[in-house]
């Protein structure tokens, strides 16, 4: 049984095995038949277990080899499921925790299996029909406006943050990090942090913050109207500043202009093809459902860029040690100098005035 239960980052299936039989809860009793690696990820590690009884669960886990102080926190992911849990925002019901690290080799946790489709290529997009596509862009504006939303008191993360001083904060993590994972020099990256720091906005208004917010972070359902069934990947997540999270959800977006962003941009293939709202209308559309002013998201959008790039240095650095897991790792480092690019290109002139003329 365990030479089918054993991958890159669970070695020992039958020890996994025996702690999700004991664990307690809805875990408990359960007799693991098989685990596969979810592909797709690019940070925290996924797996889909499978069990006797038919049914099935995912697992969680930091990436192999060297992990950046306060990424991949399972504890922390694990207390904003259980937090939604119960709340309008779809998330996978979290099952148990483990902090044991010799049962995988890193703390992990299990929740329920969603079925649902991830959008990231084209080929996935081509199953949408357009009218399908222009109701997804709706339902992605509205669950992005319902998790800035949430009742923080109601949900118990109240304390799950700091949200004053966030963007001042993030931006010294990320340097931080780029300091911890950087392979090789970067043009324009010090000027691109200078530029940031010096424009810096005013504090906004606090909220829940899912901190990597994009299509293909999603399970959607496709019969008929379109649905969210879960939005996954909280590993970032927190109490800071709402438009952060716009700002990386646009970065994310493509319109169908956007040839070249296409080729360096994680799911923006999809959001191109005929349908989806434009960037700007994403943009505008967000801004009518919270009341906010996104004048200056520009800076936000430069912002998601510069994280991007930080991430993507990461997980070139760990491609090159040899510790990824799964396909395309080979093809993040090249876009870390574009990202920074498209960051100074946004700090130079507004995006959405862009993307609403091309539109």
């Amino acid at each position: 049984m365990t030479k089918d239960m054993s991958v890159p980052g669970i070695e020992d299936g039958a020890r996994l095995a025996r702690w999700i039989s004991s664990a307690g809860g809805s875990a408990s009793g359960r007799e693991l038949t098989g685990v596969r690696l979810i592909a797709g990820g690019r940070s925290n590690l996924t797996y889909r277990l499978d069990f006797a009884s038919a049914d099935r669960l995912v697992l969680r886990r930091a990436p192999l080899g060297h992990v950046l102080p306060t990424a991949h926190d399972m504890a922390r992911e694990y207390r904003v499921l259980t937090a939604l849990r119960d709340t309008a925002i779809p998330v996978p019901a979290p099952v148990a925790f483990c902090q044991d690290p010799e049962i995988i080799g890193a703390p992990f946790y299990l929740m329920e299996y969603v079925d649902g489709l991830v959008l990231r290529s084209r080929e996935d997009g081509a199953q949408l029909t357009p009218d399908q596509a222009r109701q997804l862009s709706e339902r992605l504006a509205e669950m992005l406006a319902a998790i800035h939303g949430l009742d923080l008191a109601a949900a118990g993360l109240t304390e799950f943050g700091r949200p004053d001083g966030y963007l001042a904060r993030q931006l010294a993590r990320w340097q931080r990090q780029w300091e911890l994972s950087a392979t090789r020099e970067m043009p324009g990256y010090d000027r691109l942090v200078e530029r940031l720091a010096a424009g810096l906005p005013a504090s906004s208004d606090a909220a829940l913050v899912h901190g990597d917010f994009r299509l293909d972070n999603m399970l959607v359902v496709l019969s008929g109207r379109p649905q969210i069934a879960a939005v996954v990947d909280w590993e970032m997540s927190t109490l800071g500043d709402p438009l952060a999270d716009l700002g990386l959800t646009l970065m994310y977006w493509a319109d169908a202009a956007d040839e070249d962003w296409r080729m360096i941009n994680v799911g923006a293939a999809v959001t191109s093809l005929p349908g989806f709202f434009s960037r700007a209308q994403l943009a505008s559309r967000y801004a009518e459902l919270t009341g906010r002013d996104i004048s200056g998201i520009g800076y936000y959008m430069a912002f998601g860029c510069f994280k991007l790039a930080v991430v993507l240095e990461g997980i070139h650095a760990r491609y090159l040690q040899r510790k990824t897991v799964g396909e395309g790792f080979e093809r993040e480092g090249r876009a870390v100098p574009l990202l920074i690019d498209q960051a100074h290109q946004m700090l130079d002139s507004d995006p959405l005035a862009r993307s609403a003329a091309a539109g």
